[in-house]
């Protein structure tokens, strides 16, 4: 996976594992410019991992960050 997700998911991780809801969504929406329902998907998939590492989460954002070709 790509160092840029890495580092995004790093800090996505570090935010998540200190209950930091609100900063969360802030990371989100203005970072990485997701809009409110997809970040919701985001934190919902990765509340359901069994193992939360730096490369799942990558691979999380990264799917919801490539808009699917119709």
């Amino acid at each position: 996976m790509n160092n840029i997700w890495e580092s995004h998911a790093a800090q996505l991780m570090d935010l998540i594992n200190n209950n930091k809801e609100t900063q969360v969504h802030m990371f989100l929406e203005q970072l990485m410019l997701f809009p409110f329902d997809v970040q919701d998907k985001i934190i919902e998939d990765i509340s359901h991992l069994k193992r939360c590492n730096r490369g799942t989460v990558a691979k999380i954002i990264h799917h919801y960050s490539m808009p699917e070709l119709r």
